[in-house]
């Protein structure tokens, strides 16, 4: 088991390579290479088809990681039924779950079951999706997930047409007293983390710009200092 989300604070800087950019053939052999060139946390898109209209991994994906390196695994459900599923990920040793607003599921009620099992519970949105439907649901996460291209493919350039939905969260968690961190994933590298984190984003989600950057350590030395 990883490390858990409250030895972070929201104003922390967080690096995640994203496990989707890396290479499938040796996978373990690249979660090593993240946890020695500096990642904070692990980021790992679960996608089934039918969400989005591309297929990842599973829970056994997760528990193969789990298993063979101690990193905090921040698990992305882009499926339709992350409360059909969410017992198998709980189990497979996340640490940190979340949920996209838009999926087909009584939301409340599974943030509340991600908190219970022990895990992080997360909020996700996509780029058309207004940061004010959140409002009901924030005192029940750790982290909103504002994504900064429409899910589903890695590689895609990074959405500034999020920025305003950023602050506004950030407006938002200072007017509740809150503490969630802000995450973005897509198109981030160091240009669009400076970007980002200047909107008020600390956990950096980035998967091309790290596993297949010459220099991984590098890579994430500048996203951090970005």
């Amino acid at each position: 088991m990883g490390t858990h989300m409250k030895n972070w604070h929201c104003s922390d800087r967080i690096v995640a390579p994203s496990l989707l950019a890396a290479d499938w053939g040796k996978v373990t052999e690249e979660v090593s290479r993240a946890i020695n060139s500096g990642a904070d946390w692990l980021h790992m898109d679960v996608m089934d088809g039918h969400f989005v209209d591309n297929i990842s991994f599973g829970p056994d994906m997760i528990n193969a990681v789990h298993e063979s390196n101690d990193i905090y695994l921040d698990v992305h459900l882009m499926i339709t039924r992350p409360d059909h599923y969410l017992s198998r990920f709980i189990e497979a040793g996340a640490d940190g779950i979340t949920v996209h607003l838009e999926a087909h599921h009584k939301v409340g009620e599974t943030l509340d079951r991600i908190r219970a099992a022990g895990c992080s519970a997360g909020l996700a949105i996509n780029p058309n999706t207004p940061v004010e439907d959140i409002v009901p649901f924030l005192d029940q996460i750790d982290l909103l997930l504002c994504m900064t291209v429409h899910p589903g493919f890695g590689g895609q350039a990074f959405m500034t047409e999020v920025l305003p939905k950023i602050e506004k969260a950030v407006k938002l968690r200072e007017e509740r007293g809150l503490h969630f961190h802000i995450e973005v994933d897509g198109g981030i590298d160091a240009t669009t983390t400076s970007l980002a984190g200047k909107a008020g984003a600390n956990v950096m989600v980035a998967g091309s710009s790290t596993f297949k950057a010459p220099d991984m350590g590098a890579a994430i030395k500048a996203i951090r200092e970005a």
